[in-house]
């Protein structure tokens, strides 16, 4: 895999609004793609990720819940990459209940 890859739920809505959204103000090369998608089943396979979640793939390293989201915005344009070290000053714990609420309100 030479691209770095966004794997999302493409039954939910809100996954795809999102991933809409990170291509129209993207400016590094990531894939955007549907986990359920053969090349997304293989990445999944691959790396052995068992989670109803955001995943990215960035230099062949995983990334789940509110880390993969927050690492999404290194790949947009400069203003968006602004906001990386402000979201990385929330403590994970609290970042990923966020995430975790809003992941199971889309459902």
């Amino acid at each position: 895999m030479e691209k770095d890859v966004l794997l999302i739920d493409g039954l939910c809505g809100l996954c795809t609004r999102t991933g809409k959204f990170i291509s129209k103000r993207q400016t590094a090369e990531l894939e955007i793609l549907e986990q359920d998608s053969d090349f997304g089943k293989t990445v999944i396979s691959e790396y052995n990720i068992n989670a109803d979640s955001l995943i990215l793939i960035r230099n062949k390293k995983k990334y789940l819940h509110s880390s993969a989201a927050i690492r999404c915005l290194l790949y947009m344009k400069w203003n968006w990459k602004l906001l990386y070290p402000f979201a990385w000053i929330i403590p994970l714990p609290i970042r990923d209940i966020v995430y975790k609420i809003i992941s199971n309100m889309r459902k």
